[in-house]
């Protein structure tokens, strides 16, 4: 397939820059792959479609403030910092995005805070935008990413809100949120509350949670019009014993798997076992899902209304068929859904 054919129009206005008042209570389209039916619904609803024996896969990264504000020395050009993945605890080793990248160079020192005293000197230029921090810090680790911590701010994307607000700590956080190491909250994961948690243990719903620490590269533009071309960015994932052995007990009894979201569906059809089902894993993914596609796991998926273009839309392309998904975007842009992480949903069964 070709990006062009993933390529939409979408306003502003369509983009959510705040959630619902409710988690839960967000709109859910619903797309019957197989008929191409359409359902309007709240987000709530998503558990009429499943029963005793199904399992939803949800993952539990946790999104850590990634946005730093800083200067660069002897100019004291405002600088911002986007700190990706910490790469060494005793270095104080961090890979991350500069912008304006064009003027930084190794031997750069760049400096945080009112008072500037956290200092980090560029050690390594990998990309274009990409560059290796080394942080000057003497005291313990602890000490140190308190108040690494304490400096950065929300990363939600500028395409969202240009500045993140004090609440988006909380919003931009799902409930069950357990293990740091993302960049960007798993949308889909956003929606479910504890009311709607309780409501699926009265259902005999079961729940598995996986670990896939979202990356800058869900959100990199795909520079290529050929997408058997295109090179994903590798996200850390970790699918536990227990979440394995519930998910394959789930698939041998014949009940469904929702995947909560596109890293889910990333996370769960790297680890396919040749019997079909999936094996504890701790590794790195580089993994893009587009159509056509055979998938092994989910038997459902719901997902946020993702921006033109995005690989998180051509993930669920791939699972409910590319005429259809594009048609239920094309009704989300004619009636009232809105659209990115904080927007509505789209569930495909």
């Amino acid at each position: 397939m070709k990006l062009s054919q993933f390529d939409f129009n979408l306003p502003k206005s369509k983009i959510a820059s705040n959630p619902p008042r409710w988690r839960d209570e967000c709109k859910l389209m619903v797309l019957h792959k197989d008929s191409g039916e359409i359902e309007h619904k709240l987000f709530k609803d998503i558990i009429d479609y499943f029963g005793k024996g199904d399992t939803f896969v949800l993952n539990d990264t946790k999104v850590f403030p990634a946005r730093l504000s800083g200067k660069k020395e002897k100019t004291g050009a405002d600088i911002k910092v986007f700190l990706l993945r910490e790469l060494g605890k005793e270095q104080r080793l961090w890979d991350v995005i500069v912008d304006p990248a064009r003027k930084i160079r190794i031997g750069n020192k760049l400096y945080f805070g009112d008072d500037e005293s956290m200092v980090a000197e560029v050690i390594d230029n990998t990309t274009s935008r990409g560059r290796t921090l080394r942080f000057l810090y003497d005291g313990p680790y602890e000490e140190f990413k308190q108040a690494l911590f304490a400096l950065g701010q929300t990363p939600i994307p500028e395409w969202v809100k240009e500045q993140p607000e004090p609440e988006d700590a909380e919003n931009f956080q799902t409930i069950f949120a357990s293990q740091e190491g993302a960049v960007s909250a798993p949308a889909a994961g956003l929606h479910f509350s504890r009311e709607l948690f309780n409501r699926m243990i009265l259902k005999d719903i079961d729940k598995a949670f996986i670990t896939v620490h979202m990356g800058i590269g869900q959100f990199r533009k795909v520079d290529v019009e050929d997408l058997s071309k295109h090179r994903m960015d590798c996200e850390r994932m970790i699918i536990s014993e227990e979440a394995a052995d519930k998910i394959n007990r789930t698939k041998r009894s014949g009940g469904k798997i929702l995947a909560v979201g596109a890293t889910v569906i990333r996370g769960l059809e790297t680890s396919v076992t040749t019997e079909h089902g999936v094996r504890p894993i701790d590794t790195w993914t580089n993994k893009f899902i587009f159509p056509p596609y055979d998938f092994s796991i989910p038997d459902a998926v719901v997902s946020n209304f993702h921006l033109p273009e995005s690989t998180m839309l051509m993930s669920i392309a791939a699972f409910g068929g590319f005429d259809k998904v594009m048609n239920a975007y094309k009704i989300a842009l004619e009636g009232d859904y809105t659209f990115g992480p904080y927007g509505d949903a789209l569930l495909v069964i």
